[in-house]
């Protein structure tokens, strides 16, 4: 993934986490996974989950639960 795409993604991800955190933070980590997962591609998903996967720089707090938390939800069982 290049830089300027993992950038942009990270980006993304921080302004939904944004738009969610005056929510407390399980209903934030909830509604942003949600989000994440109505809105977002496949690929796009696939690339978060390998950034986060890399250690998650840049996603601030509660956006990196909320792909943590899709990531575990995405894994068969």
């Amino acid at each position: 993934m290049s830089h300027d795409t993992k950038h942009r993604l990270v980006y993304m991800a921080n302004q939904i986490s944004k738009a969610f955190a005056h929510d407390q933070e399980d209903k934030a980590v909830e509604e942003i996974s949600n989000h994440l997962k109505k809105f977002w591609e496949k690929r796009m998903l696939a690339q978060i989950f390998e950034h986060l996967d890399a250690g998650g720089e840049g996603l601030d707090p509660l956006a990196k639960k909320a792909v943590a938390a899709l990531q575990r939800s995405a894994q068969p069982a």
